[in-house]
């Protein structure tokens, strides 16, 4: 692998990944993949310890398949490729578009795209849900039932306690079914 296929790889993702990481992770899916960088599941794995860990999902992803396709050099270059488009992006923004936000088809533009990402994060956990719990197109009991405790925990303190659950809690509790599950 070279230099400058991880580069361009993440310069891709850094350029065109709109709505977050979780909006991402279709993206860096299709670009991880086509360079052949980790397997599907690699990267299921990779994405759920991404999430659990500090800081953006799409940075700790860059550097972890830059570190392990090319070491220091690989993780930095791999990084810098996935912060600097938005970096560069926002203080143009910002330099141009200081009261844009105002206009009224601005506005209607930012409205439209909020739809489109519930969607793709929407679909993107449905995907991984329907992956990891029919493992070769056999039903994977242990982790059904983990999806479902998770889901009972999720909407059951919903219910209980009149709040949401806290993610941090969530993530503790998902680690402990795991770990007592697998």
């Amino acid at each position: 692998m070279s230099y400058l296929e991880l580069l361009w790889g993440f310069l891709k993702v850094g350029f065109f990944a709109f709505g977050g990481a979780y909006g991402a992770i279709p993206l860096i899916r299709d670009v991880i993949l086509s360079y052949g960088w980790l397997s599907d599941d690699e990267l299921t794995y990779m994405i759920a310890v991404s999430e659990s860990t500090p800081g953006p999902i799409m940075v700790n992803l860059a550097t972890y398949v830059g570190s392990s396709k090319a070491g220091l050099p690989g993780a930095l270059l791999a990084t810098l490729a996935v912060v600097l488009p938005s970096f560069f992006i926002i203080l143009l923004v910002m330099a141009v578009l200081k009261n844009a936000v105002k206009n009224k088809y601005v506005q209607a533009v930012l409205q439209g795209l909020k739809p489109c990402m519930i969607g793709i994060v929407l679909a993107t956990g449905i995907y991984m849900i329907l992956h990891n719990c029919a493992v070769d197109a056999a039903p994977d009991l242990k982790s059904i039932a983990v999806t479902a405790i998770l889901f009972l925990v999720f909407y059951g303190s919903r219910v209980a306690l009149k709040k949401k659950i806290s993610p941090i809690l969530l993530i503790v509790i998902s680690a402990a079914v795991g770990i007592i599950v697998f």
